[in-house]
């Protein structure tokens, strides 16, 4: 059997097109946000690692919920250097705010009443 072989492509570089074609574009964008951010925290504010999360992105501004208000105010206080990272990296897509709100991972959502 001969035939031709197309040039090998790494599936990272296939997925943008993807999901363009798909209309996941926005989705793509959060999920890769999302996982940058998370890796940055764990490097730069070990103690906050798992205790927020990339929830939105609203223009230029990533919106991250914090579990507590001290990780709450830790993110806020490392926002500069944070933004700095995030921006750099390849999911940083023009990011320049950090918002940072305090939320509680797992418990009830709006409407859940008394």
């Amino acid at each position: 059997m001969t035939g031709r072989r197309r040039p090998m492509t790494r599936i990272g570089d296939l997925l943008p097109d993807a999901a363009r074609g798909l209309g996941l574009e926005d989705e793509l964008r959060l999920s890769r946000a999302m996982a940058t951010f998370e890796r940055l925290v764990a490097e730069r504010v070990p103690a906050a690692s798992g205790a927020c999360r990339v929830t939105r992105i609203e223009g230029f501004a990533i919106v991250v919920e914090a579990d507590a208000p001290i990780v709450a105010q830790e993110l806020r206080l490392r926002a500069t250097e944070l933004m700095a990272a995030f921006a750099a990296s390849p999911a940083g897509g023009g990011a320049r705010e950090l918002r940072v709100i305090v939320g509680r991972r797992g418990g009830p959502g709006p409407g859940a009443g008394h």
